[in-house]
């Protein structure tokens, strides 16, 4: 079955306006946003500092789960981002920065639902999946897709429990995703920093390759899928796999604020220049930080090594493509 339709039908009412005859901003697709909770990153309030300079270390021995929330509870900048503490206001603060930057977001998480029950012009569903818990059977998300309930899988969090692309408990959903030609998106990449000693012990360092993707690709050569936070920080191994396989798109995920910004462009960069821009997407792993999407917009937006086409490419025309939005869905996007 193919499931285009359900994209493209997600897609077909979206305002072309922002307000009473004012035309709306180029629009941007984002590939990687979160409707959770807001307790999901820990009791809030916390406080991020975007684009940080320096992460927080300890005293070896010392305790890095205490550290790692002291760096959100006393955040050392002087203009964090502080996360909202009820539901309610994470969904319309989100709903807030989308409107005005005239977002559409590829959505995955708990709340997933409840957010396209209020932005349905704005969400687009996408299935979650993790090895921490029993997954859904494949059956399940068969229907699921079929139904137009979700319009792609991902984020795929396996990496999370030590799992790689090609582990045989995943094979089962890449060949369904690859039948219906769903999208798909795997965290291949950074996590939190220390993730082994925050609760994920089977977290490893070398399942930020994405030469771990290499089977699947094989195995999967008509899969649409593509590779989060762009395997930070490996990139001659995401070099080399875009180069053997032309059908790997990538997105920027929390590189874009999680880093310094000369080290998100640094990386960014030599992906460019390698002359793979027109694969690169904008994702912001938005989480429980909404003006982080606004941030991670102008991580693109301040690049001057991009052009001003290659920026448009990576915030809206390489998703749009990798989607396959039709001619008329683009134009609405652009109110046309």
């Amino acid at each position: 079955m193919d499931i285009r339709p359900i994209i493209l039908l997600a897609f077909a009412a979206l305002p072309t306006v922002v307000a009473a005859g004012q035309p709306a901003p180029l629009p941007i697709i984002d590939m990687h946003l979160h409707a959770v909770p807001a307790r999901s990153q820990g009791p809030p309030p916390l406080g991020f500092c975007m684009n940080a300079a320096a992460f927080p270390t300890v005293q070896t021995g010392a305790d890095w789960s205490a550290a790692f929330m002291g760096f959100f509870k006393k955040p050392p900048c002087d203009d964090p981002v502080w996360s909202p503490e009820a539901d309610q206001e994470l969904q319309e603060r989100t709903r807030a920065v989308m409107e005005r930057r005239n977002v559409y977001g590829l959505t995955s998480g708990d709340l997933v639902e409840a957010w396209k029950a209020v932005m349905p012009d704005r969400i687009i569903p996408s299935l979650m999946l993790s090895f921490a818990s029993t997954p859904p059977p494949v059956d399940s998300v068969r229907a699921w897709f079929q139904s137009g309930r979700y319009a792609a899988l991902g984020e795929v969090t396996i990496q999370y429990q030590g799992r790689t692309p090609d582990d045989s408990a995943f094979a089962s959903y890449l060949a369904l995703a690859e039948e219906l030609d769903v999208p798909v998106g795997i965290h291949i990449g950074t996590g939190p920093p220390g993730a082994p000693y925050l609760g994920f012990t089977r977290y490893r360092a070398r399942l930020h390759s994405p030469l771990l993707l290499e089977p699947v690709l094989v195995r999967h050569p008509k899969l649409r899928t593509y590779i989060m936070h762009a395997g930070w920080p490996m990139l001659d191994d995401l070099l080399a796999v875009m180069w053997a396989h032309p059908q790997v798109y990538v997105d920027v995920g929390i590189i874009s604020f999680g880093l310094p910004r000369k080290a998100f462009h640094r990386y960014l960069e030599r992906i460019v220049e390698a002359g793979f821009g027109q694969r690169v997407m904008f994702g912001s792993d938005q989480m429980v930080w909404p003006e982080a999407l606004e941030h991670a917009i102008r991580a693109i937006e301040s690049a001057e090594f991009l052009s001003e086409q290659q920026k448009r490419d990576i915030l809206y025309e390489n998703a749009a493509r990798f989607l396959r939005l039709s001619d008329e869905e683009r134009a609405r996007h652009h109110g046309r």
